[in-house]
């Protein structure tokens, strides 16, 4: 199969070329209509209960996740002059196309009685603007005494006060949202201008537009970068342009390959599939550097390229098959997931990177097949000394070391198991974005001075018409509001409650004396009032149903972490209401974005758990198919789990915690690094028939060749992957930062521990009439007659085989 797919390759190399040409001008024609999605919240499963409640929440009072927060912390806002600036400002930003509603002090309402009609309507309450500091300072007060309102706009104590922006969910969620945002800090940038006031910008409309934003700029950012030093190391390596240029070809195809994958399966730019171009560089390249390391090793062993072209298509072509399988498998196993967007990043990565294997196995044999011979220039990297040295030593360290390479082994998986048991699980909504950056700032402002901005919410059913405006259900609620409220953490609650108080203040003509529940004498009275409003007073229609059996509380938190949101909830929040409501039938819920991200995370880190145990076992299973033998199954995976072990016992010391960044690693590492271990066995099968089974001179063999490919595509993945750390996103940093550390680890144990394994357990038995699929030994010489276009000497099948001497140790 492989002899007859390396000379149709040849034979037919100008029309494959013209096909991948075509394939990737159709792709990059579908990759023009990628758009970017500003949905983060794909975590959780759609079948999961939570997010079921969220969706019934928003079905009933519209979503929680469309309010965008200015806050400002000024003394100069509060003249005359600046005071009608921010008035004007509110008024301006309403009549953006997509703002819902505005409210901050410059243009608030107030809850007024109607004593004719018997009413509570919504009145303005700045009639005039104060031009003498002395009717501001009067106004401001009257400011303060509307309850209801100052206690989510004003900070009385340092005189902080936020502008609050409801959003249209459905422009913010097409691709308007770029000039409504864009309207937005235009209308704050003049502001600034003209007042010399610093605005704070917070909510998650901001920071998912800024998190998407930043996702645009990286895209390019990271992929010119990994070309850049891609490109570097190749003409380091290769010392030649066509060595580097024809690589990048392959890679830049399947780059445009992957982001038309996303147009065809119907898949958006999410902050996990921007990074497959990038990825798709770095991994993609190891292709190459074998390809050609080998093309190089066979012409300058007969001078006879066209030979040279086909052996490496029949020797390599099977093995990268699958070393590109494995690798797939470590994205592909992502797909068994119940969550969305690693679906979506499992399932494009997967493909694309064994669409590297069928790019790169046609256009290098047939590009290189149309270029003159290699030179002595070219072929200089082949006795490259310092890569000669560390072979060397590597093949003296496991022939003649092996008891002080298992000793530091164990010492250090030891060390890696007790900094294993100090991992922890932790995540945030802002995670990825950077710690000293303008967003997490003013992400702070907002929890320093408003206990937080991210939505929380509680929903209460009496399942009863009219059962919330019942006194005791009030009591109740205003009971359990007075709890949140006292939560360091989380904002003043609102709902119907606050409402009524509001309403019991109007009553009494605005005396905030008056802000609390009704009692037994006026009750009824403020009742009536709100009966003629029912549904008409746009304040009360978003905190109830009709029928008035179900309202939300609303509440503001601060992006705590999740283990400490779980603590909130379980240890504190649910018991005091369990308490309060204790003998009521009532049904009540927490939701919201806040709690649904931070358990989607949270199932994000457990399916990742699972994916790479999945993809531990397939692969375990490649092995078994490959090598037909389990002692080599176990000494395959042994230098492959070592890394992984070494990772997450680094993550325990330096307390990085598991997250869904950070979990990714390992699935990814995985599939990687076993590719050495294939390329490496399978030089080692080959080695072992050509001489004699003799374990010794077949591993010393393998190092030699083999061992120069691992450590040339060892040194591109590090310094691919270790590109991710310049990311502004923390998650993309510490991916970049432990995969590159994990795989200049793999490639230590697949040089270090992995030979030594296999002089220690591995006693050369085969039977001689049995060849797995990693051998294709009878197709290990090259058949003029299965091509007539090439036309060469035969070639005979093997060279004199020579009895092993100690000696070639220390000459290899």
């Amino acid at each position: 199969m492989w002899t007859k797919l390396a000379h149709n390759v040849i034979k037919y190399r100008l029309p494959l070329i013209i096909i991948l040409v075509l394939v990737t001008i159709f792709m990059g024609y579908r990759a023009r209509n990628v758009e970017l999605d500003y949905d983060l919240a794909k975590l959780v499963p759609e079948t999961d209960e939570d997010y079921k409640a969220l969706k019934e929440f928003e079905k009933n009072f519209g979503v929680d996740d469309n309010i965008l927060a200015l806050g400002i912390k000024d003394s100069a806002l509060y003249t005359p002059q600046n005071f009608a600036r921010l008035q004007y400002f509110s008024n301006a930003l309403k009549d953006v196309k997509g703002v819902n509603n505005i409210l901050s002090i410059g243009n608030l309402q107030k809850l007024q009685k109607n004593t004719e009609e018997r009413k509570f309507e919504m009145q303005p309450l700045i009639t005039d603007l104060p031009e003498i500091q002395a009717t501001l300072d009067s106004l401001l007060q009257e400011i303060k005494d509307q309850k209801f309102f100052s206690s989510q706009l004003l900070n009385k104590e340092n005189g902080a006060t936020a502008v609050i922006i409801t959003l249209d969910e459905n422009i913010f969620n097409s691709p308007e949202r770029e000039r409504l945002m864009s309207d937005i800090t235009q209308l704050g940038d003049a502001f600034e201008e003209k007042t010399g006031i610093e605005l704070h910008y917070a909510g998650l409309p901001f920071v998912r537009s800024t998190m998407m934003s930043k996702v645009r700029q990286e895209i390019i950012q990271l992929l010119v970068l990994s070309v850049i030093v891609t490109a570097l190391i190749l003409l380091a390596f290769f010392r030649s342009w066509d060595a580097v240029l024809f690589p990048l070809l392959v890679i830049f195809s399947v780059v445009i390959w992957s982001v038309g994958t996303l147009d065809l399966l119907g898949y958006k730019i999410t902050i996990l599939t921007s990074l497959i171009p990038t990825i798709i560089v770095v991994i993609g390249i190891p292709n190459s550097i074998y390809l050609l390391n080998k093309y190089h090793q066979e012409f300058e062993e007969h001078g006879n390229k066209i030979k040279a072209i086909s052996t490496i298509v029949r020797k390599i072509g099977v093995v990268t098959l699958i070393t590109n399988f494995t690798t797939a498998v470590g994205f592909l196993v992502l797909a068994f997931t119940d969550i969305k967007l690693l679906t979506e990043f499992g399932i494009v990565a997967g493909i694309n990177i064994f669409a590297t294997f069928v790019v790169s196995i046609i256009l290098i044999p047939a590009v290189f097949s149309y270029l003159p011979e290699p030179g002595r220039k070219q072929l200089k990297h082949m006795n490259f000394k310092m890569t000669d040295y560390a072979l060397r030593w590597l093949n003296k360290s496991v022939h003649y070391h092996r008891t002080i390479i298992y000793f530091v082994t164990v010492v250090i998986v030891v060390f890696a198991f007790i900094g294993g048991f100090q991992l922890n699980s932790i995540s945030h909504m802002v995670d990825d974005l950077p710690k000293d950056g303008k967003t997490i700032q003013d992400l702070r402002f907002f929890e320093d001075n408003f206990s937080g901005i991210m939505p929380l919410e509680i929903i209460v059913d009496t399942k009863n018409k009219r059962g919330i405006i019942q006194r005791n259900t009030l009591r109740k609620v205003d009971q359990f509001q007075q709890f949140l409220d006292s939560i360091p953490s989380i904002s003043q609650p609102i709902s119907v409650v606050s409402m009524v108080k509001a309403a019991r203040q109007a009553y009494y003509n605005g005396n905030p004396a008056f802000y609390d529940l009704p009692t037994s004498r006026d009750y009824n009275f403020i009742m009536r009032y709100l009966q003629q409003d029912e549904g008409n007073i746009s304040v009360m229609k978003n905190f109830t149903d009709e029928e008035l059996s179900t309202m939300r509380i609303s509440l503001k938190i601060a992006d705590i972490g999740s283990d400490k949101m779980n603590a909130l909830l379980e240890e504190s929040i649910k018991p005091r209401m369990n308490e309060i409501f204790e003998g009521e039938d009532f049904d009540i819920s927490i939701t919201g974005t806040t709690p649904i991200f931070i358990k989607g995370n949270e199932y994000l880190v457990e399916n990742l758990r699972f994916s790479l145990l999945i993809a531990f076992v397939i692969i375990a299973i490649v092995m078994g198919i490959l090598f037909q033998n389990i002692r080599m199954i176990v000494i395959s995976l042994i230098p492959n789990v070592i890394p992984l072990l070494i990772t997450g016992g680094l993550m325990g010391y330096l307390g990085v915690p598991l997250k869904p960044s950070t979990v990714l690693v390992f699935s990814i590492a995985f599939g990687i690094s076993v590719d050495d271990t294939i390329h490496f066995l399978a030089k080692y099968r080959q080695e072992l028939f050509a001489n004699n089974f003799f374990v010794p001179l077949a591993v010393t063999k393998t190092l030699k060749e083999t061992g120069k490919s691992m450590i040339y595509t060892s040194i591109v993945l590090f310094a691919g992957f270790i590109i991710f750390v310049t990311s502004s996103f923390g998650g993309t940093v510490a991916l970049g930062a432990l995969t590159s550390t994990t795989l200049l680890v793999a490639m230590l144990t697949n040089l270090l521990v992995l030979p030594s394994l296999l002089l220690t357990f591995d006693d050369g038995k085969r039977n001689k009439s049995s060849h797995p699929l990693i051998e294709q030994y009878d197709e290990d010489f090259y058949m003029e007659a299965e091509d007539e276009e090439i036309n060469i000497k035969r070639i005979k099948k093997a060279e004199p085989k020579v009895p092993y001497k100690p000696e070639d140790q220390k000459n290899s």
